[in-house]
């Protein structure tokens, strides 16, 4: 079977989490700016569409419906698709990296896209945690970017993330959520300053932990979140003369009267939320409870769960401005205190 040389310009990433309707979209996009597909040039039925690159027809098909929205293609019935419009032109190309899904990276993604607009291709990778993986799809990458935006959070591998993020040219690196030591050079970064946020959220909530006398952070051995959390938990503590103690697990830690529990990740609410109720505690006034990273539910759970977050949408829409601006430049997001029933 000849194929059309229309394929030597289409890549369907498995491994990316962007759909591959806007993959097959974006492809031919990019495959006009660079000259390689022209005005009136017939494209391949929506059969040897999905045959060739083993995607659906139905996926075929919504990309070509996406190229027809975008103005690019026509059709003509009996005869095919063909490019009518090779003027467009995207001016971004942008790989994102986030470390997980969830329902705050949902609003830093939505708020990002929202901010860039229309005329923006992103390819979009979740790795889950893992620096080996990470590592494999930044080096896989089928193509050259403009921007390389990346939440750097890892379970392991920490120390080697340096070295695999300076492989980028800091040009067209924007770093998102943190900052990493050793990675030099000028580059854009939306970070959170997470010793000095929890130790000023806990600040603005000192009056009501007064009514308790020890603070739990829960804090798994196999957690991406960073270090600098402890240090400013520990460091409010201290100062505050609060007892105080690191939790592993949350199932084995002993419960009594008095105690506040930070929570980190979304799991662990769960589990502590299903311990104060089955020990019957009261919770917020027994036992405080501060969860980490404000979503929608948290404000109706129990009549309310307290909350330090940062600005998650504003974490996406800074980042969406940076590159629209080509900065350079590290912007701090601060975190906020919701306070609620549950403390």
């Amino acid at each position: 079977m000849n194929l059309s040389p229309f394929f030597e310009n289409i890549r369907i990433d498995e491994f990316s989490a962007t759909p591959k309707y806007l993959q097959l979209t974006n492809a031919v996009l990019k495959a006009i700016e660079a000259g390689n597909i022209k005005k009136n040039d017939m494209l391949p039925s929506i059969n040897e569409l999905s045959f060739v690159l083993e995607i659906s027809r139905d996926t075929a098909e919504k990309g070509y419906k996406h190229l027809k929205k975008l103005g690019v293609l026509g059709s003509v019935p009996g005869k095919g698709y063909y490019i009518i419009n090779t003027e467009f032109r995207q001016k971004l190309q942008i790989a994102l990296f986030f470390n997980k899904l969830s329902a705050h990276k949902k609003i830093v993604y939505d708020a990002f896209m929202e901010a860039l607009g229309d005329d923006v291709s992103v390819d979009f990778y979740v790795y889950n945690n893992d620096f080996a993986l990470f590592k494999k799809l930044l080096q896989n990458l089928k193509q050259e970017y403009t921007y390389y935006v990346i939440i750097p959070h890892f379970v392991d591998g920490r120390s080697k993330a340096a070295e695999v993020i300076n492989t980028i040219p800091k040009e067209k690196l924007l770093l998102l959520d943190k900052l990493v030591d050793d990675v030099d050079g000028e580059y854009a970064a939306v970070y959170e300053n997470f010793e000095n946020d929890i130790f000023h959220a806990l600040e603005l909530a000192k009056d009501q932990l007064g009514k308790y006398h020890t603070l739990k952070l829960i804090f798994p051995d196999k957690s991406y979140f960073p270090k600098a959390i402890i240090k400013g938990f520990y460091r409010f503590c201290q100062e505050y003369a609060f007892n105080h103690l690191l939790v592993d697990d949350i199932m084995d830690e002993p419960m009594e009267a008095g105690e506040v529990y930070i929570n980190l990740m979304e799991d662990d609410l769960v589990k502590l939320l299903d311990r104060v109720i089955s020990l019957k505690f009261r919770i917020g006034i027994d036992i405080g409870v501060i969860s980490y990273n404000e979503t929608p539910l948290k404000k109706f759970i129990l009549n309310g769960i307290t909350t330090i977050s940062t600005d998650f949408k504003q974490l996406g829409t800074t980042a969406a401005h940076l590159i629209m601006d080509n900065s350079r430049n590290h912007v701090e997001v601060p975190f906020y205190l919701t306070l609620r029933a549950s403390l």
